[in-house]
C-alpha cells in the first residue's frame, strides 16, 4: 500500500530493543539520500565523534523501490571515520528489496553491543545474537557461516564486515550479499565501532501493487527500454571495465600512482581481456534485468599436488583501476588475486589500491622503508601487494594503522604529500582533467559519481569556470533526485524527469511527481548544510601537486584553471548551504 509517510525501524543495540516510528517528509525528502539526511538530522550528533555509540548508522530506500526496474539501491548515511563528517555510501544487491519486503523505508541503528553481535530484523521480528567467535574471521568465511545460520534466500540480505571494519579502518566497507558494497568513507568501521559483525534483513512481508492497467503497462515500457535498446548494453556486455582501454587510449587512465596516464602494457587488464580470459558469469542486483556485475575467477594451489581452489571475484572499472592500473599490474589473474584479498579483508578497493600505490612510490623514493611496509612493494608485483593488503586490513603495525586512516594522513607524517593521489578521499579512476579533479575533491561524497565531471572534461575543450561550475551544481542536483528515488545511477539515461514523474504518478505520489525539481534542490541544499555542520570547509580543500603534473589528450593540466574552479565551486557549495538555512 502506498503511504505518504516514512516507516522507520530504530534499533538500540545496547539494549537490543527497537521500535517502529513514522516520519513525515515523503513529499519533501522523497527517500534515499533525502531520507538519510533527514534521519541524521533527527538522530545524529554533529558535535560528537564518529564512533560515539549514539551516532546512527542509517539505511534508506526510496518511493520507487520494488516497483520499477533498477530502483535497486540503498543509501547508507553515517558520520564518517575518514573525515569525521556526515557521509553517504550506496549499494545494491538485495538490500533495497529486503527493506521494502520488511515493510520499512529506513533502518536506524544506534548504541554499541556488549559483545560482537549479529542483528536480524524483518517485518515481524528483531533479534540480536552474540557471534564473538566470528570476530577476526575474514569476510568470505563469515559469509558462509552466516548463510548457514540464517538460511533461506529470496528477499533476504546479509550486510557484514571483515577484519578491516573490526580494526576501525577508515577504508572499511560493508559487503552486501557478497558482490556489492557500501564501499567508501568507512561505513564498515561504523559497524565495527558498534560491535556489529553483520546485519540480516529478512523481507518476510508482502506489499500490494497498484490496481488497474496503467502501472503494468508503464512497468513494461520501462523494462523494454532497459533491455531491448542499446542504452544499457555497455553495462551488461563488457561492463564498466570497458573504460580501461578507452581511457588508456586518450591518456586519461591513472597508472602507477598517476605517474602516467597511458601504457601499452595495460592490455593485460582491459575489459576485453577480462571477458575473454576470466569471466565466468554476469549477476544482477534484485529488481535489475541488466546484469552489470561481472564475476571472474582466480585459482590458488591447494595442499595436494596439482590441486587448485577457484575463487569467484567481481570486477568493474574501479577495482581494475585501483588494483590494476594504479599498481602497474599487467596480468588479469594477478590483479583479480589482489581484489580477492581486498574483499576478504573488507576494504574499499579504491582506497586500498590508491594507498598502496602511494606506498610503493614512497618506498621507491626512500620516503619510507621496508621497516614500515614489512614487505617489498614493487609495481606489478602481485605477491607483495596481497601481503600488504592483509597488513592494511589487520593494522599490523603503526604504519599500516595510520595508512588505513587515509593516505594523506600517512603522507603528512612520513612525507610524500605531493604524490598522494587524494581528492577528498583516494581518487577515482579518471585522469580526465580539471573538472573531474575539482568535482571529486569537493563533491559531497568525494565520489566520481557525485557528478559527471569526467564526462564534462571529455566534451569541453574551453576553460569556462562559470560554465563548468554551473554544470557541476546542476548535474549533482539531478543525481540527488535519482539517489532519493533510489535508482541505480547506471540507469540515469533512462530515468529522465518525465519518466520519473510518470512512475511516481502511477504509484499515487502525485504531489511528489509534480514537485520533483523543488525536492531535488531542497535535498541537495539540505545535504550540504548537514555536511558543513559536521565540519566540512570546501575552501580549505587542497589538491596535491601530482594532479597538476598530469598530461592527457588535452595536454598538461592547467593549474590556474584548476585553482579557479576549486575556488568558484567552493563558493557555490557555501552559497547552497546558506540558501537552505534561510
Amino acid at each position: 500500500m502506498i503511504r505518504d509517510h516514512f516507516r522507520i525501524l530504530t534499533v538500540d543495540i545496547t539494549s537490543g530493543k527497537g521500535k517502529v516510528v513514522t516520519l513525515e517528509g515523503r513529499d519533501t525528502e522523497a527517500g534515499g539520500s533525502g531520507l538519510a539526511a533527514l534521519l541524521f538530522n533527527q538522530y545524529g550528533h554533529p558535535d560528537r565523534p564518529w564512533d560515539d555509540p549514539e551516532q546512527p548508522l542509517i539505511f534508506a530506500i526510496g518511493p520507487l523501490t520494488g516497483y520499477f526496474p533498477l530502483m535497486s539501491k540503498t543509501v547508507c548515511g553515517f558520520k564518517s571515520p575518514y573525515h569525521d563528517q556526515y557521509g553517504e555510501s550506496h549499494a545494491g544487491g538485495r538490500s533495497a528489496f529486503s527493506l521494502r519486503f520488511a515493510d520499512l523505508d529506513g533502518l536506524v541503528i544506534t548504541g554499541k553491543a556488549k559483545r560482537p553481535s549479529y542483528l536480524s530484523i524483518g517485518s515481524r521480528h528483531l533479534e540480536l545474537e552474540d557471534v564473538h567467535y566470528m570476530w577476526g574471521v575474514d569476510l568470505k568465511k563469515s559469509g558462509k557461516m552466516l548463510r548457514k545460520m540464517i538460511g533461506g534466500s529470496g528477499h533476504r540480505t546479509i550486510l557484514r564486515i571483515g577484519p578491516a571494519g573490526e580494526n576501525l579502518s577508515a577504508y572499511a566497507c560493508i559487503t552486501v550479499d557478497t558482490y556489492r558494497r557500501f564501499g567508501r568513507l568507512g561505513a564498515g568501521a561504523v559497524m565495527g565501532s558498534k560491535n556489529l559483525k553483520a546485519i540480516a534483513i529478512i523481507g518476510d512481508g508482502v506489499f500490494d501493487l497498484p490496481e488497474g492497467k496503467a502501472y503494468p503497462k508503464l512497468f513494461d515500457d520501462v523494462h523494454q527500454k532497459l533491455t531491448t535498446t542499446d542504452m544499457m548494453d555497455k553495462y551488461h556486455n563488457l561492463g564498466t571495465a570497458v573504460n580501461v582501454a578507452v581511457l588508456n587510449e586518450i591518456r586519461a587512465l591513472p597508472i602507477r600512482n598517476l605517474q602516467r596516464t597511458s601504457d601499452p602494457t595495460i592490455k593485460g587488464i582491459t575489459g576485453e581481456t577480462l571477458a575473454d580470459e576470466t569471466l565466468l558469469r554476469n549477476k544482477a542486483c534484485a529488481g535489475c534485468p541488466v546484469g552489470c556485475i561481472h564475476i571472474g575467477f582466480v585459482r590458488e594451489k591447494f595442499m595436494e599436488p596439482n590441486q587448485y581452489l577457484y575463487h569467484q571475484v567481481s570486477y568493474d572499472h574501479e577495482p581494475v583501476f585501483a588494483t590494476g592500473a594504479m599498481l602497474g599490474m599487467t596480468n588479469a589473474f594477478s590483479m583479480l588475486g589482489i581484489i580477492d584479498v581486498v574483499e576478504k579483508m573488507g576494504l574499499d578497493v579504491m582506497s586500498a589500491g590508491v594507498a598502496l600505490a602511494w606506498a610503493t612510490e614512497a618506498l621507491e623514493k626512500g620516503v619510507i622503508s621496508e621497516k614500515e611496509t614489512l614487505v617489498s612493494l614493487k609495481f606489478d608485483d602481485a605477491a607483495g601487494y596481497k601481503t600488504a593488503v592483509q597488513h592494511l586490513g589487520l593494522g599490523t603495525n603503526d604504519f599500516y594503522r595510520l595508512l588505513a586512516q587515509g593516505t594523506m594522513k600517512a603522507a603528512r607524517q612520513y612525507g610524500g604529500e605531493d604524490f598522494a593521489c587524494v581528492l577528498g578521499q583516494e581518487m577515482g579512476g579518471y585522469a580526465t582533467g580539471e573538472v573531474f579533479f575539482t568535482s571529486q575533491a569537493l563533491g559531497f561524497r568525494h565520489s566520481h559519481l557525485d557528478t559527471g565531471g569526467y564526462s564534462f572534461d571529455q566534451k569541453h575543450e574551453d576553460k569556462n569556470v562559470t560554465q563548468a561550475v554551473d554544470f557541476l551544481v546542476k548535474d549533482e542536483q539531478g543525481r540527488v533526485l535519482l539517489t532519493s528515488m533510489v535508482a541505480c545511477l547506471f540507469a540515469r539515461g533512462v530515468y529522465k524527469d518525465e519518466l520519473l514523474a510518470e512512475c511516481l504518478d502511477a504509484l499515487g505520489y502525485t504531489t511528489l511527481a509534480g514537485n520533483m525539481q523543488q525536492v531535488a534542490q531542497h535535498v541537495q541544499k539540505m545535504r550540504w548544510r548537514l555536511r558543513l555542520s559536521t565540519g566540512f570547509d570546501p575552501q580549505k580543500v587542497k589538491i596535491p601537486k601530482r594532479f597538476t603534473e598530469v598530461t592527457n589528450w588535452k595536454g598538461k593540466v592547467d593549474e590556474k584553471f584548476l585553482n579557479d574552479l576549486m575556488q568558484a565551486y567552493a563558493k557555490r557549495i557555501l552559497d547552497l548551504a546558506k540558501d537552505e538555512e534561510k
